[in-house]
């Protein structure tokens, strides 16, 4: 069973909306790691006033690939535009995946954004949970989060999905089955660079 939560969600970003979304995540990484300033929104979107949660993801080019920071929330007060800034900032630092992007990194990064659409409360996420469709957020333990697109890029199942998301708030695996764990499922348009710096596509 889930409840859907209704509170400033529903941005509805177009693919041009998803495009500028990146950009401006781009934009904000460079700025922070090059002059250590904050980037600010200028002239916003109409869609980036709303006020809903967002997720910044850098990857690394190099070699295999790697994660190099990830930042955000599934809810927030804040405009969408600040909550992009923000996360793409705190993506880059050494708070996120444990050292901070350097400026020579930068060519090599690819940028993704998930604007939340819907929040859903659930007490049986292993039922709601739709692959593809849902990020999983863990409230327990020191917190953690999951893209949507996260288990179809790596042929995960639900119960996969749910395991890693507990691994990452350093929970045991099974924790979303805990009554004092919580577990909330969020709906999010997903936007990213296809190689650094290069053209955007919608997942």
């Amino acid at each position: 069973m889930y409840i859907c939560m209704s509170q400033g969600q529903g941005v509805n970003l177009s693919y041009e909306d998803g495009a500028r979304a990146v950009e401006l995540a781009r934009e904000s990484v460079e700025s922070y790691v090059e002059h250590g300033q904050r980037e600010q929104p200028g002239s916003m979107r109409e869609s980036f006033y709303e006020r809903t949660g967002a997720f910044v993801r850098l990857e690394s080019t190099r070699g295999r690939g790697s994660l190099r920071g990830c930042a955000g929330g599934y809810r927030s007060g804040e405009q969408l535009g600040h909550v992009i800034v923000d996360a793409a900032i705190e993506a880059a630092s050494e708070d996120s995946c444990g050292s901070e992007i350097s400026p020579s990194e930068l060519p090599n990064l690819t940028v993704s954004v998930c604007a939340v659409r819907n929040v859903i409360l659930t007490d049986d996420p292993l039922a709601d949970l739709e692959l593809g469709t849902h990020g999983v957020a863990i409230d327990g333990g020191e917190g953690g989060w999951l893209y949507p697109t996260v288990p179809v890029e790596h042929g995960w199942s639900a119960r996969e999905y749910l395991d890693r998301t507990c691994r990452k708030a350093k929970l045991a695996p099974n924790s979303w089955q805990d009554d004092d764990v919580v577990v909330t499922l969020f709906e999010g348009q997903v936007f990213r660079e296809r190689e650094a710096d290069g053209s955007i596509e919608e997942l």
